[in-house]
This record gives C-alpha cells, sequence and structure tokens, in this order.
C-alpha cells in the first residue's frame, strides 16, 4: 500500500527538517565567524607585539571554527542525502515488491550517524567559540564588592 509506505517515509523526512535547521544555525554561525576573520585580517598588518600575538591567536581560532563548521555541514549534507536514498528505498521496495528493509534501515542508521558527527562537530565549535569570549579577570574586578 503506497499509503502505508507514505507514512512510514514520515519519520526519516523529519529527520530531514532538523538537518535542515541545524544546518540553517551553522550556516548564520559561519557568516558571523567568517566576518570576525575578515575583520581580523584586517587588523593583522597594523599591530605588533602582543597585540599581534592576540590578534594571531584569534586568527587561528578562527579558522579552527570555520573547519569545524565546514566538516558539520558537509557530514549534514550527506545525512540528508542519505536521509533520501532511505525514502527512495522504502518507495523502490513498495512499487518493485522486494524485500529492501535491511538497506532502508542500514541508510536510515547511515544518516543518524552522520548527524550525531556533524552534531558532535557543532559542540567543539561552540566550546571553542565559549573559550575566545573567556573575560580577562582585570575586567571583573573581582576584589571590588559591589
Amino acid at each position: 500500500m503506497i499509503a502505508q509506505t507514505i507514512q512510514l517515509a514520515l519519520a526519516p523526512v523529519f529527520v530531514l527538517v532538523a538537518i535542515g535547521n541545524i544546518m540553517n544555525l551553522l550556516s548564520a554561525r559561519l557568516g558571523r565567524v567568517v566576518d570576525r576573520s575578515r575583520a581580523l585580517q584586517g587588523v593583522h598588518a597594523e599591530t605588533e607585539g602582543m597585540a599581534h600575538d592576540q590578534v594571531v591567536r584569534e586568527i587561528r581560532l578562527v579558522n579552527r571554527r570555520i573547519q569545524l563548521i565546514g566538516q558539520a555541514l558537509r557530514l549534514l549534507v550527506t545525512s540528508g542525502l542519505s536521509i533520501g536514498v532511505t525514502v527512495a528505498v522504502l518507495f523502490l521496495e513498495e512499487l518493485g515488491k522486494v524485500d529492501l528493509q535491511q538497506v532502508a534501515a542500514g541508510t536510515f542508521l547511515l544518516a543518524i550517524g552522520l548527524m550525531m558527527w556533524a552534531l558532535v562537530l557543532f559542540l567543539r565549535e561552540t566550546q571553542a567559540a565559549s573559550a575566545a569570549l573567556r573575560i580577562p579577570e582585570e575586567y571583573l574586578e573581582t576584589e571590588r564588592r559591589l
């Protein structure tokens, strides 16, 4: 029954929506990181000494964040393609009257695994971003009681 196959294909499609939302979030983060990279590159030649070292440290961190986001996006795209294959296999199974359950399960598990790997990279990127945002102690003025 094609109606039953459509119902069965809904779960992978919901995962595909989640993947799209995560990709949207990562793309926005990538845009902000690239903007920061360009700003840092603009001041790179104008700094010296400790200020220059700080700019270079931040450029390296921004470069790492760009790499992590890029890897996560590639994994999510591959995961989305795997979801598409899963849905196609479900319909081919119904239309061709062949048993492709293990293939569908395999492609779905692959998609979930890739998405989880991408989420780990996203976590690492947010940790790198948080590390870059550490506020120096002198600004906190912890010795003062407020």
